[in-house]
C-alpha cells in the first residue's frame, strides 16, 4: 500500500475459474446494509474495527492546499488525521489531529491505540488524545497488528523489509524483526506465531516465532504474487493469501487469486479466483468463511467446507476502490471504505495517476456489509 494520498489499483476483470472451483453465486447471503457519506478529504489506507471499544478508525492522509486555476477550483490545506466513528450506527465520534497515517491498532486492555504513521502516533482511545510520538526511522510504516498474545504493535515497512515491535502498554520501541521480503498484511495465532505477507512479485508468507522475535520460515505461494491481503483461521491452521497475479509469466491482464494453505507447513492447499486485485483479507470463524475486497468494487467470499475444502460462496458488489477491509466480529459485519471520482480527463493513459479521475470532494463513504 502507499504512503500519502492512495490512488486505487486498476480495475481488473473477473478471471476464468479453477478448475476445482465452482462459479461463485453474484446472489448469494450477503449485501451492503448501509452506506454513509461521511466526507472529508485526503488520502485513505486501512479501516480498522475496534471490537472491544466498538469504534472504526479510518487514517486519512493529509491534502495540501492548491490554488484555484481557470478549470479547478482552490483546496485548503487538510491536516493528516485518524476519524472515528460508532461501529453499530457509523455516526462520527470524532478524530485525533496531527496523526494520520496508513492503518490502526488498538491493544483493549490499555486502551491504547497507534497509528502506522512515519512516527507512529500512540493514542488514548477513550480521550482521543495523542499520548506520544514514537519514531521508527528508517521504516517507513505500512501495515499495523496489534497481537494479544504479548500485547505488542507490529509495524510493517516496505522499504526497510521489517517490522518494528512495540510494547503496547508503554510504547517502548523493543526492536526489529527482518521478515526477508515486502511485508503487506498480517495475522496472529494468538499463541506466539505471526504470519506476515509479502508483497514481491513472487508471493510467499513469512512466519514468525513473537516471544524470540525473529523469523521462523518461508511459506511460497508457488507462482502468485503481489500479494496484499492475509487472513488465518486459527482453529484449523489454514491460511488465506490474496494475491494479485497469477501464472509464471504472469497472466496479462494479471489474475487475482485466493491461494488457501496450511498455516502449519506451508502446504498449498487450494487456489481460487477472486473478482478483483485486493488489498485485505479477513476470516470469520463464526461463519468459516474468507472475504476479500477488490479494488474494482468487489466482495469475493470464500467458504471453508472443511480444512481441506474450500469454495467460492459469492462475488457481491459494493464500490468501485473500495480495496481494503475489517470486520466485526460481535455482530458479523465487514465494512470497508472509498470515495467517488470524476471521468478521468481526455487522452489519460490507463493504469496512470490521472486515469483515475480527481476525487469528488465529500464523496468518502463507509460501507456495511452482512447477511
Amino acid at each position: 500500500m502507499r504512503m500519502g494520498t492512495i490512488f486505487p489499483t486498476l480495475v481488473l476483470a473477473f478471471c476464468a475459474a479453477s478448475l476445482n472451483a465452482q462459479e461463485p453465486s453474484t446472489t448469494g447471503p450477503y449485501r451492503v446494509l448501509k452506506t454513509s457519506r461521511v466526507g472529508g478529504e485526503g488520502g485513505y489506507d486501512y479501516v480498522y474495527a475496534d471490537v472491544s471499544g466498538r469504534r472504526l478508525y479510518i487514517p486519512r492522509g493529509g491534502q495540501r492546499a492548491q490554488p484555484a486555476t481557470d478549470s479547478t477550483p482552490a483546496k485548503a490545506e487538510v491536516p493528516g488525521r485518524i476519524t472515528v466513528f460508532d461501529l453499530e450506527t457509523l455516526a462520527p465520534l470524532g478524530e485525533i489531529a496531527n496523526s494520520g497515517g496508513q492503518g490502526v491498532a488498538v491493544d483493549p486492555k490499555s486502551g491504547h491505540g497507534f497509528s502506522s504513521s512515519p512516527a507512529v502516533t500512540m493514542f488514548d482511545t477513550k480521550t482521543l488524545t495523542i499520548i506520544k510520538q514514537i519514531p521508527v526511522a528508517p521504516a517507513r510504516p505500512d501495515g499495523i497488528l496489534f497481537d494479544p498474545f504479548n500485547r505488542r504493535v507490529y509495524i510493517f515497512s516496505h522499504p526497510t523489509r521489517n517490522a518494528t515491535v512495540i510494547d503496547a502498554t508503554d510504547g517502548t520501541v523493543l526492536g526489529t524483526i527482518d521478515l526477508g521480503g515486502v511485508p503487506e498484511e498480517a495475522v496472529s495465532d494468538g499463541h506466539g506465531t505471526m504470519y506476515v505477507v509479502m508483497q514481491d512479485s513472487l508471493g510467499s508468507v513469512t512466519v514468525v516465532d513473537t516471544k524470540a522475535m525473529r523469523a521462523t520460515g518461508h511459506y511460497s505461494l508457488g507462482d502468485r504474487g503481489r500479494c496484499n491481503g492475509l487472513a488465518l483461521d486459527a482453529k484449523r491452521h489454514v491460511l488465506f493469501a490474496a494475491c494479485a497475479q497469477s501464472g509464471n509469466p504472469p497472466a496479462d491482464p494479471p489474475q487475482p487469486m485466493m491461494v488457501v494453505l496450511s498455516a502449519t507447513t506451508g502446504a498449498l492447499l487450494d487456489s481460487l479466483p477472486l473478482a478483483g486485485r485486493s488489498d485485505g483479507a479477513v476470516f470469520n470463524p463464526a461463519t468459516d468463511e474468507a472475504f476479500s475486497t477488490g479494488a474494482n468494487g468487489t466482495l469475493t467470499v470464500v467458504k471453508e467446507q472443511s480444512p481441506t475444502h474450500f469454495a467460492l460462496e459469492e462475488d457481491l458488489k459494493t464500490m468501485d476502490g473500495a480495496r481494503t477491509i475489517t470486520l466485526d466480529t460481535k455482530t458479523n459485519r465487514i465494512f470497508t471504505i472509498s470515495l467517488e471520482r470524476n471521468p478521468p480527463p481526455a487522452g489519460a493513459v490507463p493504469g496512470t495517476r490521472a486515469a483515475f479521475g480527481t476525487p469528488v470532494p465529500g464523496s468518502f463513504t463507509i460501507l456495511m456489509i452482512g447477511r
